[in-house]
C-alpha cells in the first residue's frame, strides 16, 4: 500500500534532508536525533518532536540500509575463491574489512558514529518512536500523520489499549481516509503474502498469484538484506575474549558460529510479524502451497506441478501434497521438477544446519530442523485435489482455519448442568462459534440482588487492574472487588458475611457447570475471579463510537489484521476458559459480543439479565468484547479458568483457607487466622 503524506508533513521531511547531514557524508547518529526528540516532547515542543523523530528513523534507515550496501558489495569485491592458503585467507578478510570502512564512511561518514547502545535499538525495534509521533502529529492537528504513526505503532503493539481507541477516534475524524491507516514500516515480503491470502480466500485466484509470486521475489531480497546485517557485532554470552585469552582460531570459530546461528534464524525472523515473538511456521513452504492450489484453479497445472514438487522439498512425502503430485503428473504425462531457487536456498540451509551442529559443541547450543520446517501435520487430501490451507498455524496454535483433524477433545460439550435449576439457551451452533455457551437460572433473582448490593459496598474504582481508574474506557467507570477482599470485609462486619460467601460460592458453582458441560477430563482451577460493575458517566455518552472493552481474547494478543492471535506475553497464555455471571440487565448497551478474528465481524451477541452466564474456551477462537454501557450500571462475577494448577489464582487459595476457618468458627472452633501478608 502506499503511503499518503500530507503537504506538511512533506515540508517536515525536506527540514530532516538538511537536519541529517552536515555535509554530503556524514549522517547524524539516530540517537543523538531520538534524544532530541523525546526533549522535545518533554517540553511540548512538537514542531521539534516531529523534526528530531522523523530525522532519527531516517538515519535510522539509512544507517541500515548502507551497511547492508556496503557489505554485500565486499563480499562480491572481495570473495573467497577456494582453494586457498591461510594468508590467502587473511588477505580476504583485511581487504573486506578495509572495503567495508571505506564504503560506509563514504555513505554516512564515520561508522563509529552510529554504534548506538541496545536500549534505543530495542526502541526503535519497538517502534516506540511512532508513539511519539502520534501523539505530536495530533497536538499539531495533522490527523492524517497521526493517524499513519499510529497504525504503525499499533501492528507492533496491538495489545496497547490506548493506541487502538486513538484509531478509531482517528477513523471518525474529518479528512482521514482508509488510505491514511499505512504501516510506515511494512515489510514488503509479508505485505504480499498477507495481500495474496484475501484475494485467495476470495477467490480471486489470478490475482493470489501475482501477490504470492511477488511476496517470494521479496522474501529472498529480505532474506539477503536479513543475513548482511548478522555480519555485524556478536555477542558472547558468558565469555570476554580478552580476559578469556582464547586462541585465534577459537575466536574465529566462535565468531563465525555466532554470524552463521544469525543468519539460520532469518528464517525465523522473516516469518515473526512486528512485535511478535512466535513465527509463523512453515511460512517459506506455505507459498508454494497456496500457489500449486491457485495455478490449480486457473488451470495452469505445469506451474501447479512445480510448486508441488517445491513444497515437498520442505516437507519430503507429505501426503496429501504427494498425491497432488501424482494427480498433476498423470494429467500432464511430465515428471515435473521443483524451482531451483528454492531448492539451492534449501541446500543452503542444510549445509548451514550441519554447520551449526559441529559449532554446538563450542557455543553450547544445539539446532534441529524441524525447528525450522516442521511440518503443517493433520491434513488429508482425499480427493486428490490441491490441498487447502488448514492446520497451517501449528506454532501458533490459533488460526482463522480450523484443523478438520482436530482433536475431538477439544470441541466436547454438551456436559451435565450440575443443578436442576440451570437452563441451557444456546450453545456453540447457536452461537456460531465453538466452545461457547449460554445458561439461564445460574443463580435466582434474590441471590442477584444480593450480590449486586454487595457490589455497592466493595467494590472500589479499578480494583483488580493495578489501580487503573477506567482500564477500557473513560466514559464509564469501573469498579470491582475480588473474593479475598470480600470475605475479609465480611469477617470484619463492613459487609454481611452471608453476602460474601454468596460471592464464594457462586463463583464455585459456576466452575462446576463449565467444567461439566464441556466435559474436561482434568480439573478446572481458579485462574481469576473478579466482582464487577461498570456505569454509564453521565454527560460522557453522546456520539460515543468506543466500547466498554475493546475486542480481545483472554489468553492471547489478538491480531485483527493478519486474523490471527499469537499466544504470548502479556497475554494470559494459561487460561483455559472464561464465563460471565450477570446480576442484572437494567441497563442501556453492555451486549458482549462474539467476532471473528478480524474484531469486526459480529457472530452472536449476549444480552445481560440476571443468572445468565456465558462461558467460552479463552483461545482466539473466540475474540470478544462489550458494548458501550450508555445508561445505568452493569453488574457481574467475572471468571477465568486454567487446566494448570501451577496457575491457580493465589487470592483464590486463601480464599479457600478462609471459608474453611469460617465454618471451623460456626462451628464452634478457633477464630479466624489469616496471615496479615495474604491481604492484597
Amino acid at each position: 500500500m502506499d503511503v499518503n503524506f500530507s503537504c506538511g508533513r512533506a515540508m517536515s521531511l525536506a527540514v530532516v534532508a538538511l537536519l541529517l547531514t552536515s555535509s554530503a557524508a556524514i549522517l547524524k547518529p539516530y540517537d543523538l536525533l531520538y534524544e532530541d526528540a523525546v526533549r522535545a516532547f518533554s517540553n511540548s515542543d512538537y514542531t521539534n518532536v516531529v523534526r528530531y523523530m522523523e530525522g532519527a528513523l531516517s538515519s535510522y534507515a539509512e544507517v541500515t540500509s548502507a551497511q547492508v550496501r556496503c557489505r554485500l558489495r565486499c563480499q562480491d569485491q572481495h570473495p573467497f575463491d577456494a582453494p586457498f592458503q591461510e594468508l590467502q585467507f587473511f588477505d580476504v578478510v583485511l581487504h573486506r574489512s578495509a572495503c567495508i570502512n571505506a564504503c560506509i564512511e563514504e555513505i554516512i561518514g564515520t561508522q563509529s558514529m552510529h554504534k548506538v547502545s541496545e536500549d534505543v535499538i530495542q526502541d526503535f525495534n519497538r517502534r516506540i518512536p511512532y508513539n511519539y509521533l502520534q501523539l505530536a502529529y495530533q497536538k499539531l492537528k495533522q490527523p492524517e500523520d497521526a493517524a499513519a504513526a499510529a497504525h504503525t505503532y499499533f501492528q507492533a503493539n496491538p495489545e496497547h489499549v490506548e493506541m487502538g481507541q486513538n484509531l478509531e477516534q482517528y477513523k471518525d475524524q474529518e479528512g482521514v481516509q482508509e488510505e491514511h491507516f499505512v504501516d510506515r514500516e511494512s515489510r514488503p515480503h509479508q505485505h504480499s503474502f498477507t495481500a495474496g491470502v484475501q484475494l485467495y480466500d476470495n477467490g480471486d485466484y489470478e490475482g493470489a498469484i501475482v501477490l504470492f509470486e511477488e511476496a517470494l521475489v521479496e522474501y529472498f531480497r529480505a532474506d539477503v538484506k536479513c543475513r548482511a546485517l548478522c555480519q555485524g557485532p556478536q555477542r558472547f554470552e558468558g565469555h570476554d575474549h580478552l580476559l578469556y585469552r582464547y586462541s585465534l582460531h577459537e575466536l574465529i570459530s566462535d565468531h563465525f558460529t555466532q554470524t552463521l546461528h544469525c543468519e539460520h534464524e532469518c528464517v525465523r525472523d522473516l516469518a515473526t510479524r512486528p512485535g511478535r515473538l512466535s513465527p509463523m511456521e512453515n511460512y517459506l513452504p506455505l507459498h508454494y502451497d497456496y500457489l500449486q492450489f491457485a495455478y490449480f484453479h486457473v488451470d495452469m497445472l505445469e506451474e501447479a506441478l512445480q510448486c508441488a514438487h517445491t513444497y515437498l522439498m520442505f516437507h519430503q512425502g507429505e501426503e496429501f501434497m504427494t498425491d497432488n503430485v501424482k494427480y498433476y503428473q498423470e494429467v500432464l504425462g511430465t515428471p515435473g521438477v521443483p524451482r531451483e531457487k528454492a531448492a539451492w536456498y534449501l541446500r543452503r540451509h542444510r549445509q548451514e544446519l550441519e554447520l551449526l551442529l559441529i559449532g554446538s559443541d563450542i557455543m553450547g547450543s544445539q539446532f534441529t530442523e524441524g525447528q525450522y520446517w516442521s511440518s503443517t501435520g493433520g491434513r488429508e487430501n482425499t480427493n486428490r485435489i490441491p490441498s487447502g490451507t488448514d492446520g497451517w498455524m501449528d506454532y501458533v496454535p490459533i488460526s482463522k482455519k480450523k484443523n478438520i483433524t482436530e482433536s475431538p477433545q477439544l470441541i466436547r460439550e454438551g456436559g451435565p448442568l450440575v443443578y436442576d435449576s440451570v437452563q441451557l439457551v444456546q450453545n456453540s451452533v447457536d452461537l456460531n462459534g465453538t466452545q461457547r455457551v449460554l445458561l439461564d437460572d445460574v443463580i435466582s433473582v434474590e441471590e442477584c440482588s444480593d450480590l449486586k448490593q454487595l457490589a455497592q459496598s466493595v467494590t472500589m474504582a479499578g480494583d483488580g487492574y493495578r489501580g487503573k481508574m477506567s482500564p477500557h474506557t473513560p466514559n464509564e467507570r469501573f469498579e470491582g472487588a475480588t473474593v479475598l477482599k470480600t470475605l475479609l470485609y465480611g469477617y470484619e462486619g463492613r459487609v454481611p458475611l452471608k453476602s460474601a460467601r454468596l460471592f464464594y460460592d457462586v463463583s464455585e458453582r459456576a466452575r462446576r457447570i463449565i467444567q461439566s458441560y464441556f466435559l474436561l477430563n482434568s480439573t478446572l482451577h481458579f485462574s481469576y475471579t473478579h466482582l464487577v460493575c461498570r456505569t454509564a458517566i453521565t454527560g460522557q455518552q453522546d456520539h460515543r463510537n468506543d466500547l466498554s472493552h475493546p475486542i480481545h481474547a483472554d489468553n492471547c494478543l489478538l491480531d485483527p489484521e493478519a486474523n490471527e492471535c499469537w499466544k504470548e506475553p502479556p497475554a494470559y497464555t494459561y487460561r483455559d476458559y472464561s464465563a460471565l455471571l450477570y446480576l442484572n440487565g437494567d441497563f442501556e448497551g453492555g451486549e458482549l459480543i462474539f467476532t471473528e478474528m478480524d474484531a469486526k465481524t459480529v457472530t452472536a451477541s449476549v444480552k445481560p439479565k440476571c443468572g445468565r452466564m456465558v462461558g467460552f474456551s479463552s483461545g482466539g477462537e473466540n475474540p470478544h468484547g462489550v458494548k458501550a454501557v450508555t445508561r445505568g450500571q452493569r453488574c457481574a462475577v467475572a471468571l477465568w479458568f486454567t487446566l494448570d494448577p501451577l496457575f491457580r489464582e493465589l487470592e483464590r487459595l486463601q480464599a479457600d483457607e478462609v471459608v474453611q476457618d469460617l465454618d471451623s468458627q460456626s462451628a464452634g472452633n478457633q477464630g479466624l487466622n489469616i496471615n496479615p501478608k495474604d491481604e492484597l
